[in-house]
């Protein structure tokens, strides 16, 4: 590993909406207070050190801002106001461009044109696509009054397009958590971890990705609350439109207490509930943790929050008769959700839901090779 300057350091995590950390003196106090720092990760203060020093390729080795749930305590009680909590979360950023080897991350996140670039491409793509592709319009009603939804935009082509826009998204989530491993743990342990501790270890991601219980640390508890319901409600969704969509977009209208229409209640209420509370939190900027919201915050919010109207308005039309408008509103869904997706996901604000707990699996893995060392 490289232990020169790196001259440019400033510059370049500047561009990702980092502010001057030069206020921190390192007292000591954000490290105390956070009830998420442990022996080995002490954070803020080690990644705010490397910073300052332009050691860039320690810096691509940490883990700790991915640990860092930003609840805000640190930044309350910092005595420099150098708001460590902001730091970390802009250092994500960094870090996810890091990660990313088409080097898109970096574009969407410093410059506003890339990313609506390539949403409004993909929006036209998806527009375009129903407008020449799928078949001629059927305004008929199935016998329950419903909407033939299926005969304007089939399942089974529907389905197609899914996997295949599945695939592409999760050969780079998964090509990108592969570079973190290999700048983590590859690269940021002295001893190199063995098989068996892979295997012993795992069972923290699949823990950290389902409950998030270090979100259930900080101060305020429905911090916790509302991330689960808004991650539970998008992951849930996900399922269904990607492996059970044959069983979701169906013309048959089933009871409100069917299984199916539930779990569509349950992620919809819940992708509610959490969007609801980070925008409104955002738009007061009473607490800390929202005080500083980057452009790729909004335009995640934005696109999720018209997802999930979309999606409500082309159920209601569907199960009440009619036809144009839930068609007009599938279409604005799909031209909404397919580029989240593929920008979203892999490059941008949603891979964060996958990067936190590989993140958690990493630093057990760390420890594992520090306990060697010891």
């Amino acid at each position: 590993m490289n232990n020169r300057v790196n001259p440019d350091l400033p510059r370049e995590l500047r561009e990702f909406g980092i502010r001057d950390w030069n206020e921190c003196y390192h007292c000591g106090t954000c490290t105390a207070i956070c009830p998420l720092t442990a022996q080995g990760f002490l954070f803020p203060r080690k990644t705010i050190r490397l910073m300052q020093m332009g050691l860039k390729d320690h810096l691509s080795t940490c883990v700790e801002p991915w640990l860092c749930y930003y609840c805000g305590e640190c930044s309350e009680q910092c005595p420099r106001n150098a708001n460590p909590g902001e730091l970390m979360m802009s250092l994500r950023r960094y870090l996810t461009s890091l990660y990313d080897w088409t080097g898109l991350s970096k574009k969407f996140y410093t410059s506003k044109v890339w990313e609506l670039a390539f949403i409004i491409i993909f929006a036209i793509l998806v527009v375009l696509t129903f407008i020449f592709v799928l078949p001629p319009l059927d305004t008929t009603l199935t016998p329950q009054g419903g909407v033939k939804v299926n005969s304007f935009a089939p399942f089974h082509i529907i389905e197609y397009f899914d996997w295949a826009m599945a695939i592409v998204v999760a050969g780079l989530l998964v090509s990108n958590i592969l570079r973190m491993y290999y700048r983590v743990v590859w690269q940021g342990t002295s001893n190199k971890v063995g098989l068996l501790d892979h295997i012993r270890e795992f069972w923290h991601l699949i823990y950290n990705f389902v409950v998030q219980p270090k979100f259930s640390k900080c101060e305020d508890k429905s911090y916790w609350l509302y991330h689960w319901l808004l991650m539970s409600g998008y992951t849930i969704m996900f399922i269904l439109i990607v492996v059970f969509l044959p069983w979701f977009q169906t013309e048959k209208i089933h009871p409100p207490w069917h299984l199916q229409r539930a779990l569509g209640y349950y992620a919809t209420i819940g992708l509610l509930i959490g969007l609801t509370a980070a925008i409104i939190g955002r738009l007061k900027k009473q607490e800390f943790k929202f005080q500083f919201s980057h452009v790729s915050d909004w335009l995640f919010l934005v696109m999720l929050t018209l997802t999930v109207i979309t999606g409500i308005l082309i159920h209601l039309f569907r199960v009440n008769g009619m036809p144009w408008a839930t068609y007009v509103s599938y279409i604005a869904h799909m031209a909404i959700l397919v580029p989240m997706i593929l920008i979203e996901v892999p490059f941008s604000k949603w891979s964060h839901l996958a990067y936190r707990p590989f993140a958690v699996y990493f630093a057990r893995l760390q420890k594992s090779a520090m306990t060697k060392t010891a």
